[in-house]
């Protein structure tokens, strides 16, 4: 991915980590272009970066994302990049009687029908470009999940299962794919903003864009603190990752 003058669709572009990397790419001379649920959120963010544009999106209906593809890919043609960004995060006690799966199916369709549905309807266009980027954004708990939040944590490892695809169906057109997976990060998700064991999100996004304009960019984007979440299998330390994440949260 070229560090500017690119066209990029983020969504969840409104605050926390979608805010962060929508204003970091803007600032390096791209086209940003952010949506969301929360129309007040991106129209601030919007008038905080003179140039940037939004637009409301439902990422759970499908139709609002169908709309969304054609009228982007009408005022924004040279669309090059999709960031799928957004997403919604919540605890859920497996030992409830009965268990409320409302959370559990607004976080699939949130989580991962969302970025599935958007790239289907992005994707034509995303193919007619000289160049072109998808970047899927998952989660250091896609590799070691969160007991506490056993939907969330299986969405993201169902999106990171589902790029390491779309990349390999991609590996013979111009359009690459990259996945985003941050760590625990301070950002209003999980009221996590001021929670000391998250790493600051201007941290988190400096580190970030720093990979990202590497040449070439490495297909998975991980800052140093998630090293521990995504390679704990491969280093065989599952169980005991595992074992301090979830303990260290059910004490608090």
């Amino acid at each position: 991915m070229k560090a500017q003058g690119n066209t990029i669709l983020i969504t969840g572009g409104g605050s926390g980590i979608g805010r962060g990397l929508a204003e970091a790419l803007h600032r390096q001379g791209n086209q940003v272009v952010i949506a969301g649920r929360r129309s007040s959120l991106l129209k601030e963010t919007a008038e905080a970066n003179p140039g940037m544009r939004f637009f409301s999106l439902d990422i759970e209906d499908p139709s609002a994302i169908r709309g969304l593809a054609i009228q982007v890919a009408a005022e924004f043609p040279a669309l090059n990049v999709l960031v799928n960004n957004a997403g919604i995060m919540r605890t859920e006690n497996l030992l409830a009687d009965p268990v409320d799966l409302d959370d559990a199916e607004a976080m699939v369709r949130t989580n991962l029908l969302g970025p599935i549905r958007l790239t289907a309807a992005l994707l034509p266009l995303l193919r007619s470009q000289p160049s072109a980027t998808i970047m899927n954004v998952s989660s250091g708990l896609a590799f070691v999940p969160l007991a506490l939040t056993p939907v969330y944590s299986a969405t993201k490892a169902a999106l990171h299962s589902y790029t390491c695809s779309l990349r390999y169906q991609l590996k013979d057109s111009a359009v690459e794919v990259l996945e985003l997976i941050p760590p625990y990060v301070q950002t209003d998700l999980m009221d996590g903003a001021e929670d000391p064991r998250a790493i600051p999100l201007t941290k988190f996004i400096a580190e970030t864009m720093e990979l990202l304009n590497a040449e070439p960019a490495p297909a998975e984007i991980c800052v140093k603190s998630v090293h521990g979440l995504r390679y704990a299998t491969e280093n065989g330390r599952f169980d005991a990752v595992f074992r301090g994440l979830n303990d260290s949260f059910a004490k608090s």
